[in-house]
């Protein structure tokens, strides 16, 4: 652990929580850097939904824009609204679109639409007109994930019409989602780039983005105009069937609350579910699933207490985590002293498959009552 970090954790604010999580702006940054080479003719946006993947949408977006990303994608307005007050110069697009009544808010604030059905198209294009100036907007066409996105039947109607369902609106780009890009061996993602280029051949010329994260991986040919890196952003790898490329943007450490010997026929947590099988020392964590780590994680996983392995063991509190510390030496180890439970010993990747989940999940569930800390930035 750093001089500067270790002062961090000892400020007042961090005195405040039971556990604080530890952002390095500089490998999000290099992230970024590293997936814009990979599409060096398109241009790389970031997607800071879900409040930044839980790291801070504002902080992300921030620290992105003074490393050269102008366009954001959010999910909905309120996002939006955060990110566009913060950044004002940047293009800000909203994923779900312009729901009834919100057109005067999405035009005064400067946001970007991303429209999914005629529905949509054709209130934003009246809002346009009736405004009497264009309306910038990107337009998602569904090739088979059958979410979000025009369907078939009001694709073939845009291409049959599209200088009157398009009036009032400056089309930014034409849209879609990768659904199973990382899987290499899904013919799935081909599929989804024919249809792609099918509807392109019928549409009026418009910048293209398809690529999420993992479709970077796959090439040029998915690259088009604009990529929209996401996961692979923050750490996770976007690309499984590879060694992860990306650098660790996380650290979660949680405080030691007090310090305890056990022997058997002692058990730890709630259900008595682990029995003590010889003497030892237990620490209690100031974490727990109220702060997202999941339930599922009972039992599982490994801290690491000043350089030593400390197995976490029986359930996952609320507020608490416990974790066997006997093999921590007396002097490292103490009240008030910091157990790393996501780090270099444990990544996101490893943590959501202990939990049978996902690193998207494992992420965005990082909880408010955190002190977070930014580092590098």
């Amino acid at each position: 652990m750093t001089s500067d970090l270790a002062g961090l954790l000892n400020s007042p604010d961090a005195a405040r929580v039971g556990a604080v999580l530890v952002i390095d702006l500089a490998a999000l940054v290099a992230n970024w850097r590293d997936m814009a080479d990979r599409a060096p003719g398109a241009e790389c946006a970031a997607v800071v939904k879900a409040n930044g993947y839980g790291l801070g949408d504002v902080a992300v977006a921030t620290a992105l824009w003074q490393s050269g990303a102008r366009s954001f994608f959010v999910a909905d307005i309120e996002a939006g609204v955060r990110v566009k007050t913060a950044l004002p110069q940047s293009r800000t697009l909203v994923l779900h679109g312009v729901p009834a009544g919100t057109e005067a808010e999405l035009s005064a604030r400067g946001l970007v639409p991303v429209l999914s059905s005629l529905c949509e198209v054709e209130r934003w294009g009246a809002y346009a007109r009736k405004l009497g100036r264009k309306l910038p907007a990107l337009i998602h066409i569904d090739t088979g994930m059958n979410r979000l996105g025009l369907p078939p039947a009001e694709l073939d109607r845009l291409c049959n019409d599209p200088a009157g369902l398009l009036d009032g609106i400056d089309l930014q780009a034409w849209m879609s989602h990768l659904a199973c890009a990382d899987d290499p061996t899904n013919p799935f993602t081909v599929e989804q780039l024919r249809r792609v280029r099918a509807a392109l051949a019928r549409l009026p010329n418009a910048p293209v983005s398809l690529s999420n994260s993992a479709g970077i991986f796959h090439g040029t040919d998915y690259h088009f105009d604009l990529v929209r890196p996401g996961i692979g952003l923050y750490g996770p790898n976007p690309a499984p069937w590879a060694p992860n490329p990306m650098r660790p943007v996380i650290r979660l450490l949680a405080r030691i609350l007090q310090i305890r010997d056990v022997a058997p026929p002692d058990t730890v947590g709630y259900d008595a579910t682990h029995r003590v099988a010889a003497p030892g020392r237990v620490a209690a964590l100031g974490m727990g699933y109220a702060d997202g780590y999941p339930w599922s994680l009972a039992g599982k996983g490994v801290a690491m207490v000043a350089g030593h392995a400390a197995p976490l063991i029986g359930r996952v509190s609320m507020d608490l985590l416990t974790a066997d510390v006997t093999g921590v030496p007396d002097h490292l180890l103490q009240v008030g002293g910091w157990a790393d439970i996501i780090g270099p010993h444990r990544d996101v990747d490893q943590v959501a498959k202990e939990a049978g989940t996902i690193g998207y999940e494992v992420l965005t569930r990082l909880g408010a009552r955190y002190h977070r800390i930014y580092i590098n930035g």
